[in-house]
């Protein structure tokens, strides 16, 4: 059978406001790219004048469309849960889902947000100190980036958060899921960055929407890493700011391609060309 005839994959992203999402051409471009007919749908919440109490309604139509899985994002990714089932031992740590797989007419849950900041990280920044880091954000970007920062060794996490009952759960969550480090709410930004060996930065600052910087630049010293969750712009003032002051650096944009990196792995059963996949994101955003 020629590759022409093969029945497309057809997978979708629920959402709100996505339409500049990047990720319905990563999926079919490495589709494409291994001879996969692959069909991408957006599902935006504020184009069909729907909310997350339609969930069960929008993953009805998608069994019925024949998509063989789902990405979630913002503001559905805690609000889908209940309608799964079966969860990952990572969603279900995390408590939040991005990947949802359709099959044999059951909906399984899965979390590569995780390891997408994970293995962005690994690879950006592979000498980095893992002796100590503060978190700036406890939403959910927050919760993502530090399961994957304590998964990979870090010893200690400090976490701030404009809630501080959002950063003390996750302090508490996050302990217990990591019992050999020390991980705590912070209170005094300026001595936890003097302690710091690193920051992750995990709020929507620095996006085009909320511009400016998530901490005094004079807190950031050569010695630091700086690690970016924002990708819209891949260059944020703090990653300027701290590429000016000596620190070692990584944007965003690792961990947008490597969640999809994750499911596309899940959707497919194929294991994608991650760098074939990066190359894509970078031609995308150039």
């Amino acid at each position: 059978m020629t590759e022409t005839l093969l029945k497309p994959l057809k997978a979708g992203l629920i959402g709100a406001g996505i339409q500049a999402s990047l990720t319905p051409a990563m999926h079919m471009r490495e589709g494409a790219a291994q001879g996969l007919p692959y069909e991408y749908e957006l599902i935006d919440l504020n184009q069909r004048g729907a909310a997350p109490a339609d969930l069960p309604q929008l993953l009805r139509e998608a069994e019925l469309n024949g998509l063989s899985g789902l990405n979630i994002t913002h503001p559905c990714k805690q609000r889908i849960i209940p309608f799964l089932d079966e969860l990952s031992d990572e969603a279900r740590d995390l408590g939040a889902v991005n990947t949802v797989v359709l099959k044999g007419g059951r909906r399984f849950g899965h979390n590569t947000d995780w390891w997408g900041f994970a293995e962005s990280f690994r690879r950006g920044l592979p000498d980095a100190d893992l002796s100590s880091a503060v978190q700036l954000g406890a939403g959910g970007a927050g919760v993502a980036t530090a399961y994957a920062i304590l998964s990979l060794g870090l010893r200690s996490l400090t976490v701030f958060d404009r809630e501080m009952d959002r950063a003390d759960a996750l302090a508490t969550s996050m302990s217990t899921l990591f019992p050999d480090a020390d991980v705590q709410a912070g209170t005094d930004l300026v001595s936890a960055m003097k302690a710091a060996a690193g920051l992750i930065h995990a709020t929507p600052t620095g996006m085009e929407k909320y511009p400016g910087m998530p901490l005094s630049a004079d807190m950031l010293e050569p010695r630091h890493w700086v690690a970016e969750v924002v990708y819209f712009p891949l260059e944020t003032e703090l990653l300027a700011e701290a590429r000016r002051r000596g620190c070692s650096t990584l944007d965003g944009g690792g961990m947008a391609v490597f969640q999809a990196v994750g499911a596309f792995r899940l959707f497919t059963g194929r294991e994608p060309d991650a760098t074939r996949m990066l190359s894509h994101f970078k031609a995308l955003t150039a």
